[in-house]
C-alpha cells in the first residue's frame, strides 16, 4: 500500500509551494487507495513560529486534505508532532556510532571555517576512544555526525530520473544536535521508515540532500523509499514564492476572495498537466485524474491573472443562493443606500466578479452617481451622441414618472415603445439611460434594471442631472 507523508516545518504561514506538495501527497495516496499523513517536523525550536501548527493544520483541512491516521493533536486524525518523539532518535544515532557509519563531534559553534558553504574538517574524527570518553564524562557540548563514505551515491528520482552525486560534494551532516533533538534531516528519515512512508514527494531543492538521506537508509539496513521531487514553483518575476517577497499565503488568498477549492484545482496545475486538456476539477476528479506521469520537470509560474480568471469560473457556476450567501457581507458592507434589494444586486454581479470584492467598484455608484463627462454619451456602435442622448432622456423623465407599476419589465416595455414612438433604436434610448443612471462605461445590469434597482426618485432625479450635461 502506498503511504505518503506532508511534513512542514512550523515556521510560519503556508506557502503556495508547500500546499501544492500537500495535495500532489495527499492525490498520489487517495488515487492508489493509500494512506495519507501529516507530521509536524518542528525538531529546530529556533525556528518555530507560534501559531504556525494551527495554521498548517487548519489550511490541510480547509482545502479537504484530511489525513488518514495520527495521534489525535488538533482532531482525530491531527498531526504527529516530530518533538513529541525526541526520545527515540538518539538509539539510532548510537547505532550508528557503534557501527562507524557516525561520529561524536565536539566542536561546537567552531565546526566550520568562516566560509560560506566549507565542509566540516573532520577533526573529531581522529578522536580516540580515550578521547572521546573523557569529554563526554566531563559533560563537553557534542553532536553526532553522520560519516559519509568515499565514492558515489545514485539515486532514482520518478520526475528527473537517475542522479549521481560525487560523495565528496557532501557535508558530514549533523545527526542529533549539542540540544539533544534531531536535525531536520535525521527525524525525517527515521519517522519516514517508522511510519512506513513509500513515497516519498517534495521540492526539487531538496535533490541535493537526497545523497545524504539514501546514505543514511544503507547504514540503518532499511529499504529507501520512491523518490517524487516536483518543480519550483515561481512568482511572475521569475523567482521562487516567497513571503519576504510579498507573494501570498493560502490563507492571505481566501482573504482576498479567492474560494479554497478554486485555489486547490489551480495549484494541481502548477507542475502537472492531466492527460486531457481539463482545466476545471473537484478534489474527488483530482484523485481521479491524478498519475505522476503528468509532472513536469520545469518550473511552473504563478500567476495571478490566471488564478483570478479560474475564481471567477468558479463563481459562475455557484448556484444564485450560495453566490448571494458568499456575497451578502461584502453588501452589507458597501451598499449603504436604504431600500436597496441586495438580492438583485447580487445576481447582476454573479457572473460579472472574478472575486467577491470586485463588487465595491462595480456598484460604487448605487450610493453616489459619480463625477462624468457628457463624452460617455457618445457610443459608436448604437451611433448615439450627445444630442440624440438629450431627446432620450428628456422624453423618459415623464415617460416613467408615470408609470404605475415599477418594475423591470414594465420599465423596459415602457422605454422600447417610446423609443419606437421617437425613431430611436433601442439601444439609442437604453445607453443614454444606463450612463445617466451609473455615470460609468460599464454597469453590472442593463438601464431597465438600473431604474427598479434605484427607485422612481432616484431615477427620475439622475435622468436630470443627465439631462443638464447634454444641454449645456
Amino acid at each position: 500500500m502506498i503511504r505518503t507523508r506532508f511534513a512542514p516545518s512550523p515556521t510560519g504561514y503556508m506557502h503556495i509551494g508547500n500546499l501544492r506538495t500537500a495535495l500532489f501527497e495527499y492525490l498520489l495516496a487517495k488515487s492508489k487507495g493509500g494512506v495519507f499523513i501529516l507530521r509536524i517536523e518542528d525538531t529546530d525550536q529556533s525556528r518555530f513560529v507560534e501559531g504556525a501548527v494551527e495554521t498548517l493544520t487548519r489550511t490541510i483541512e480547509a482545502c479537504g486534505l484530511i489525513p488518514d491516521e495520527g495521534p489525535g493533536y488538533g482532531g482525530e486524525n491531527g498531526p504527529y508532532i516530530q518533538s513529541e518523539r525526541r526520545g527515540m532518535y538518539d538509539g539510532y544515532a548510537e547505532s550508528l556510532v557503534e557501527a562507524g557509519k557516525a561520529y561524536y563531534c565536539f566542536c561546537g559553534a567552531k565546526a566550520h571555517d568562516d566560509q560560506i558553504g566549507a565542509k566540516y574538517d573532520r577533526r573529531c574524527l581522529n578522536l580516540n576512544e580515550s578521547e572521546i570518553a573523557e569529554r563526554l564524562a566531563s559533560g563537553v557540548p557534542r553532536v553526532v555526525r553522520q560519516l559519509i563514505p568515499e565514492g558515489k551515491t545514485t539515486f532514482a528520482d520518478t520526475v528527473f530520473g537517475s542522479i549521481t552525486v560525487d560523495n565528496d560534494e557532501l557535508d558530514d551532516q549533523i545527526l542529533i544536535k549539542s540540544d539533544g533533538l534531531p536535525t531536520y534531516n535525521f527525524a525525517n528519515v527515521i519517522d519516514d521508515h517508522l511510519m512506513r512512508i513509500t513515497h516519498v514527494v517534495r521540492g526539487s531543492e531538496y535533490l541535493s540532500s537526497t545523497p545524504k538521506y539514501n546514505l543514511l537508509y544503507e547504514a540503518l539496513g532499511w529499504e529507501i523509499p520512491v523518490y517524487i521531487h516536483l518543480p519550483l514553483v515561481l512568482n511572475e518575476n521569475g523567482e521562487k514564492l516567497s513571503k519576504r517577497r510579498g507573494d501570498a499565503s493560502f490563507e492571505e488568498l481566501v482573504s482576498m476572495g479567492f474560494l479554497p477549492e478554486a485555489v486547490l484545482n489551480f495549484i494541481a496545475l502548477l507542475g502537472w498537466s492531466p492527460s486531457d486538456d481539463r482545466e476545471f476539477f473537484t478534489l474527488a476528479e483530482l484523485i481521479e485524474s491524478f498519475d505522476v506521469k503528468g509532472l513536469s520537470k520545469s518550473p511552473s509560474v504563478f500567476d495571478m491573472t490566471k488564478l483570478r480568471w479560474m475564481n471567477g469560473e468558479y463563481i459562475k457556476r455557484m448556484p444564485a443562493e450560495a453566490f448571494f450567501e458568499l456575497a451578502k457581507p461584502e453588501l452589507e458592507r458597501t451598499i449603504k443606500s436604504p431600500g436597496i434589494d441586495l438580492r438583485a444586486i447580487s445576481d447582476m454581479c454573479h457572473t460579472r466578479v472574478n472575486t467577491v470584492f470586485e463588487i465595491e467598484e462595480l456598484t460604487a455608484f448605487i450610493d453616489g452617481l459619480p463625477e462624468y463627462g457628457v463624452d460617455l454619451f457618445t457610443h459608436k456602435k448604437s451611433k448615439s451622441n450627445k444630442e440624440i442622448a438629450l431627446t432620450a432622456l428628456t422624453a423618459s423623465a415623464p415617460n416613467l414618472q408615470g408609470l404605475a407599476k415599477w418594475d423591470n419589465d414594465s420599465i423596459f416595455a415602457a422605454l422600447t415603445e417610446l423609443a419606437e414612438s421617437l425613431g430611436l433604436k433601442k439601444s439609442q434610448m437604453l445607453w443614454p439611460i444606463r450612463t445617466a443612471l451609473s455615470g460609468a462605461i460599464t454597469s453590472p445590469c442593463g438601464a431597465s434594471e438600473l431604474c427598479a434597482l434605484l427607485g422612481k426618485g432616484e431615477t427620475l432625479r439622475r435622468i436630470e442631472i443627465g439631462i443638464g450635461k447634454c444641454g449645456a
